[in-house]
């Protein structure tokens, strides 16, 4: 049985205690994980409070910042398969996705590798005719950052890069629910050669690791990926610490087809949307809005993708979907459908969980046309796509932006001038036209209401895990005159 550890302050050490993980594919233990609990919280934002204001990465340059990422851009790149095969076998998420996403994660490295020493200050023009005044960016601070179990090698090199490109130290806290490949990413951060203390890597649950950590006096910066509940606790606990907090969360994501589109094409993108990962990406296009007059062709057309994927092992190249990541969210995502179909919702294809070992659920596609099903408005986490139509674009926007949420969405049409109305009238951080869930470090990621807040990607992260400083420079030697008045 596999043993990880935690790391802090350039060590592997054993947490306060320590619990099984499960493998979604069989359902039994398969590794042990350490527990950290308040005083492993304490001990590693102390490194990372002493790293940022005493240590040798205080005192390094910018570039120097940007060559340990590029070396860490590097072992990632060169362990991929490694960290792919633990992502698959603690979470259920399939080898042919974490294969690629996670050489692909190299690239986020790459890219705030290169964005370290880019990150400039300012002279401002200022209105007295005896005084030089410039801004300074510098790190924001200790950074807390806590990264839900899907694809989180990903959604941990969204906050570290950024992060390591501003200056700024952290603690990172790896999802109870299948942190092996964050835990195991710590040893490249040991071999790239970051000083002590720079990045800490720790497991816990929420009540007696995740709190601590959110509300620690020497946290400058809470940055949060899961679901709005959790984010709710996350900006409570910033109260104690005042800390400032981004938040990216998850969606009810529109998929807007047209009769106009390409249809094969728009049911491969929506296979992609909903099916692909299990469902279990925030992004999801859950909610399909489709033109009513193609409705029934589209559909059918889907129901015959989603009953020929393939269910299987999830370490075996040839399986499409795999099992859900804990037996908690089979039993949720299968309350959700029995609930929606008792409210009128039709069931199209699959909406039972596979019998048998490990955590299966299949493709699931629910008709909810003329009916107030709670398919429509609740975060599945799954494979599960609700189906309504719409006869005019009006209609289509106004479903569309019919959420709380407004993570992602996706506009299907050949009508450029219709496309360019619609991803001006959705109301969501991201729209992708004639195409889905695309991801680039280069494009800012995040969303709107329910969503979060806050922008993950692109030059306007590593902005955010910064703050600014006014130099006021008096460039007189004349004495200072009237004490009393504000200069």
């Amino acid at each position: 049985m596999r043993r990880f550890q935690h790391y802090i302050d350039g060590e592997f050490s054993d947490g306060e205690a320590r619990y099984p993980s499960i493998d979604p594919a069989t359902g039994t233990v398969w590794a042990e994980m350490p527990e950290a609990r308040e005083g492993d919280v304490d001990r590693a934002v102390s490194a990372a409070d002493r790293a940022l204001y005493e240590g040798p990465w205080s005192k390094m340059t910018a570039t120097q910042r940007g060559k340990l990422l590029y070396k860490l851009a590097d072992l990632v790149a060169a362990n991929a398969q490694l960290l792919a095969e633990l992502e698959t076998r603690d979470t259920g998420k399939i080898i042919r996705e974490t294969s690629t996403q996670i050489a692909y994660v190299a690239e986020y490295y790459r890219y705030y590798a290169g964005i370290s020493d880019k990150i400039e200050g300012s002279y401002l023009p200022i209105d007295k005719p005896d005084m030089d005044v410039w801004l300074r960016r510098e790190p924001i601070g200790v950074v807390a950052m806590v990264v839900p179990w899907n694809s989180q090698l990903f959604l941990s090199a969204v906050k570290i890069g950024p992060a390591l490109a501003a200056g700024c130290t952290m603690v990172v806290k790896a999802s109870e629910d299948g942190p092996a490949p964050l835990l195991e990413f710590a040893r490249l951060v040991h071999e790239a050669g970051f000083p002590a203390g720079v990045v800490n890597i720790i497991t816990g649950f929420g009540a007696s690791c995740g709190a601590a950590l959110g509300r620690h006096p020497k946290v400058a910066h809470v940055a949060f990926t899961g679901g709005p509940e959790t984010a709710r606790h996350v900006v409570r606990n910033s109260a104690e610490n005042l800390a400032s907090t981004s938040l990216e969360l998850g969606g009810k994501s529109p998929f807007i087809v047209f009769a106009d589109a390409d249809l094969e094409s728009a049911a491969n993108a929506q296979v992609a949307g909903i099916f692909a990962a299990t469902g279990q990406s925030c992004v999801a296009g859950s909610r399909l809005i489709v033109e009513r007059s193609v409705k029934d062709r589209f559909v059918a057309l889907l129901q015959q993708k989603a009953e020929a994927i393939r269910i299987g092992a999830p370490l075996d190249m040839a399986t499409e979907v795999g099992p859900l990541a804990t037996k908690r969210q089979q039993d949720n995502i299968g309350a959700l459908v029995e609930r929606s179909i008792a409210s009128g919702a039709r069931l199209v294809t699959g909406g039972r969980k596979i019998d048998g070992e490990g955590f299966y659920f299949p493709p699931t596609i629910l008709d909810c046309d003329d009916v107030a099903s709670p398919s429509l408005v609740e975060e599945f986490f799954g494979p599960v796509l609700s189906v309504v139509s719409f006869e005019t674009e009006a209609e289509a926007l106004r479903l569309a932006n019919d959420t709380r949420y407004g993570l992602a969405s996706g506009i299907f049409t050949q009508n450029l001038t219709r496309a360019h109305r619609l991803m001006k009238g959705i109301r969501a951080g991201i729209v992708w036209v004639n195409t889905y869930r695309a991801v680039s470090p280069i494009a800012p990621f995040g969303g709107f209401g329910l969503s979060g807040h806050g922008r993950e990607g692109g030059m306007a992260a590593a902005l955010d895990y910064t703050r600014t400083k006014t130099i006021w420079l008096r460039t007189s030697d004349d004495p200072i005159p009237d004490p009393f008045v504000m200069r």
